[in-house]
């Protein structure tokens, strides 16, 4: 299961005694992937700002004229089968290379990018880094549903993706 090895990676590179900091993030690439992966799967904002088209474009069988207002759908991009094979699988060794060191996928783009990437970007991948790793380091997670149980479908989807509830247990090293 991935918790346990992300808790391995962080035992073998961080110790017990040592609370992670960002430095850390180099020396964590399995932990890395796994987080790339959950917000690649459920993408909590699915679409980006709207933009207006800086030329003529031709998409799927239609004119779009300079200036359309268009609205990026972010989730299409993180699900699309020609991207990230089986989309709908928790794999964060899509995130890795051979040598099990982090690789970034250009088409990860769940903060969006450009001059509308989300100004909180660096303050959010920060926190969900030192949250997850501080979690993971103190406490084994357990769900009472068996693996495979939890739907990965949002409960709510529309501006944001509110995932499904579940129940999970905390359980301390």
């Amino acid at each position: 299961m991935s918790a346990e090895r992300v808790q391995e990676e962080l035992t073998r590179e961080l110790g017990a005694g040592r609370a992670p900091c960002l430095a850390d993030r180099a020396r964590l690439p399995y932990t890395d992937a796994v987080l790339h992966e959950a917000q690649r799967l459920l993408a909590l904002v699915p679409m980006s700002m709207p933009r207006a088209l800086t030329k003529t474009t031709r998409f799927r069988g239609y004119t779009l004229p300079q200036g359309t207002e268009v609205l990026p759908l972010l989730g299409s991009i993180l699900h699309d089968p020609k991207v990230f094979q089986q989309p709908e699988e928790f794999n964060p060794g899509r995130f890795l290379d051979a040598e099990g060191k982090f690789k970034k996928q250009e088409s990860f783009l769940p903060f969006s990018l450009g001059k509308r990437v989300c100004l909180g970007e660096g303050l959010a991948r920060a926190e969900i880094f030192l949250l997850f790793t501080a979690v993971l380091q103190a406490f084994s997670l357990e769900s009472p549903c068996p693996p495979g149980a939890l739907s990965l479908q949002p409960a709510v989807s529309g501006l944001f993706n509110i995932p499904q509830a579940f129940q999970m247990q905390f359980r301390p090293h």
